[in-house]
């Protein structure tokens, strides 16, 4: 993890391996951005002529090399850019800077130190720009092979410290803008870290242990339940989708509290450890990115940590529904009938609509203790990818108001989101003649179908919504912003940030 720190230092006598600026994109040229004045003065004022002698435009993720100049003690200035120049006294975007952040970090691979000079107006500019650079710079190399010495790993890696000229270390604004964003960015890296962690090393049995042991770190209340107390309390869906593999199911249940707390959210995640697609078998070329598929389940756990290390005053209940599908002679069969944890039957028509079987009985287990509102995450349908592409989830919801103020959370921390509806028609596709409602309906619409099989299983007169992440949780391409190439950790930072509204009362 990088280390982030302030400073108030002038830019010529930092030490670094790097001083990282901003570069915008003027009518008639690139334009050096704030935060930059010291090194444009050691150029005499023509840096930004340089930079275009060098083809630098200011374009977003746009980088450009060049000496730093005379008298500097850093040997490099890394220009990034941040697109076009905002207009007369405005502020730059925070997404712009957290990007453009994310994208010197990655390029600064291998360095030890860098001092970034980005344009800073206030608090919440320095937490985008420390997120940026803690999530740029991650990488996972846990699986590489060492070198002869055992002492790093092959290839360069991520950037080590990071400091933020032009913040306060003595303002407090400042300090907590840089507190959140470490705590955040940790455990949004954590999720990350378990989204690319093979399948033979994560399944639903170590991922209860990893929850367990974070949640233990930082004071929060833990229970597991194994098959054993699965098949007690009746949880059909859970034990239906784990039926196959030899890795038993588990559901994991994380409770934060906080004295002051007046209102109370459930988080519930979608925890697939590995999805065969079961009997229903995928076909090649759909399985192996499938370790994915508790991208859900571990943004939750993320959250909750989060939320717990920030100290909100709101009370946050996490749900991990884990298992594996796989197929076996003993796995659930395509026309089974489950008995779900809230008493009614699914007839299974297809044992790779299984995430919505698992997240059933989580929801229902959540709606138990009657939250203000509860929230779900998952990889859940190749549908919504379909309908939104690789970098944008949807929002399904019960109550407008709700989906449009989780929209709003999430467009804010820089999560691409699109609300979407939940049309009663399609609810009739899912008429069983033999169960209380089938897992698949009509084909067309499936990720909204997939939204209305969920809410059957909300309790009623709870606030919920569904947020299906199918499309951004892993990255199948190259890296881009600050988004490695792998697991995202996506919505993270749309539920910590939907505590923190609630926290402080400004969610109804």
């Amino acid at each position: 993890m990088t280390a982030l720190t302030l400073s108030t230092a002038a830019a010529p006598g930092l030490r670094a391996d790097a001083i990282v600026i901003g570069v915008v994109k003027g009518a008639d040229g690139p334009v050096v951005a704030p935060g930059a004045e010291a090194v444009d003065k050691a150029y005499d004022g023509r840096l930004a002529g340089v930079l275009e002698t060098l083809g630098a435009a200011g374009a977003e993720g746009e980088v450009t090399k060049l000496p730093a100049p005379a008298g500097f003690k850093t040997p490099l200035v890394l220009a990034v850019g941040l697109g076009s120049e905002p207009e007369k006294d405005a502020s730059y975007d925070a997404e712009a800077l957290r990007r453009a952040a994310g994208v010197a970090a990655r390029a600064l691979a291998g360095s030890k130190k860098a001092a970034f000079a980005l344009p800073l107006t206030d608090a919440a500019d320095l937490g985008a720009v420390a997120e940026g650079v803690a999530l740029g710079a991650y990488s996972f190399d846990a699986y590489k092979e060492q070198d002869k010495d055992a002492k790093a790993k092959k290839g360069k890696s991520p950037l080590a410290e990071a400091t933020l000229l032009g913040g306060k270390p003595r303002d407090a604004a400042h300090k907590a803008a840089l507190a959140r964003a470490a705590a955040v960015t940790e455990e949004l890296n954590r999720a990350r870290d378990l989204i690319n962690t093979p399948p033979n090393d994560l399944d639903p049995e170590a991922f209860a242990a990893v929850a367990q042991t974070a949640a233990k770190e930082h004071g929060i209340k833990v229970q597991i339940l194994d098959e054993k107390a699965l098949t007690k309390g009746g949880y059909g869906g859970i034990l239906g989708v784990g039926a196959g593999s030899a890795a038993g199911p588990r559901l994991v249940k994380l409770s934060y509290t906080s004295s002051k707390a007046k209102k109370h959210l459930a988080f519930v995640g979608k925890g697939i450890t590995y999805d065969s697609g079961g009997i229903s078998l995928k076909p090649a070329g759909h399985n192996e990115t499938m370790k994915c598929d508790m991208s859900g389940a571990a943004a939750v756990l993320a959250a909750v940590v989060a939320v717990a290390r920030l100290g909100l005053d709101v009370n946050v209940t996490g749900w991990l529904a884990l298992a594996e599908n796989m197929p076996s002679g003993s796995a659930t069969r395509p026309g089974d009938v489950l008995r779900m944890f809230s008493g009614k039957t699914v007839e299974v028509l297809n044992t790779d609509a299984e995430g919505r079987l698992v997240l059933a009985d989580a929801l229902w287990a959540a709606s138990q203790e009657k939250p203000d509102a509860i929230v779900d995450v998952a990889t859940l349908t190749g549908a919504m990818m379909l309908a939104l592409g690789n970098r944008t989830f949807g929002i399904m919801a019960n109550d407008d108001a709700f989906r449009s103020a989780l929209h709003e959370a999430a467009e804010e921390v820089g999560e691409p989101a699109w609300p979407m509806p939940l049309p009663d028609h399609l609810r009739k596709g899912m008429d069983s003649p033999i169960a209380d409602i089938a897992n698949m309906g009509e084909r067309m619409g499936g990720g909204l179908v997939a939204g209305l099989f969920l809410r059957e299983f909300v309790g009623e007169g709870i606030t919920w919504a569904h947020l299906d992440i199918a499309g951004p949780a892993f990255n199948e391409g190259g890296p881009f912003g600050y988004t490695p190439k792998g697991g995202t950790g996506t919505a993270v930072r749309t539920l910590v940030r939907l505590a923190e509204l609630t926290a402080e009362g400004d969610l109804g």
